[in-house]
C-alpha cells in the first residue's frame, strides 16, 4: 500500500472508539425541577446564529427562529424545596419553549 500501516491502525482505533460511545449523550428529557407560576423579567440572551447549539436545536426540534431566553421564576426542586431562581431556555415560534435550565446561584 502507498500509506503507512500505523496511520491506518490509528484510523481503525478511532472508529472503534466512536462506535463504543452511548447513542444519546445529551438527553434533555429528565428535568430535576418544576416551574411554579409565571416567569417574570424575561429577556432574550441570543438569537439565531449567536446560539452555539443552533444546529442541534434544528435537528432535534425543527427549523424556526430560535432564541435563547432567560427570566426569573419560582421553582420546586426534586427534594420539595421551593426557591426563586434564574431560568434559561430555548424558544422558537410554532415550536415553543424547550430545554429549561436553572442557572446558579439560586436567589433567595
Amino acid at each position: 500500500m502507498w500509506f503507512r500501516p500505523e496511520i491506518r491502525l490509528a484510523r481503525v482505533n478511532r472508529l472503534r472508539f466512536l462506535a463504543r460511545r452511548p447513542p444519546n449523550v445529551f438527553d434533555f428529557t429528565a428535568v430535576d425541577f418544576e416551574i411554579i407560576g409565571k416567569i417574570i423579567d424575561v429577556e432574550t440572551i441570543a438569537t439565531s446564529q449567536s446560539i452555539r447549539t443552533l444546529a442541534r436545536l434544528r435537528k432535534r426540534y425543527g427549523k424556526g427562529r430560535w432564541r435563547k431566553r432567560k427570566g426569573l421564576a419560582t421553582v420546586r426542586l426534586d427534594d420539595g424545596t421551593i426557591h426563586a431562581a434564574e431560568v434559561h431556555w430555548y424558544e422558537a415560534h410554532g415550536i415553543g419553549k424547550k430545554e429549561f435550565k436553572i442557572k446558579f446561584p439560586l436567589i433567595d
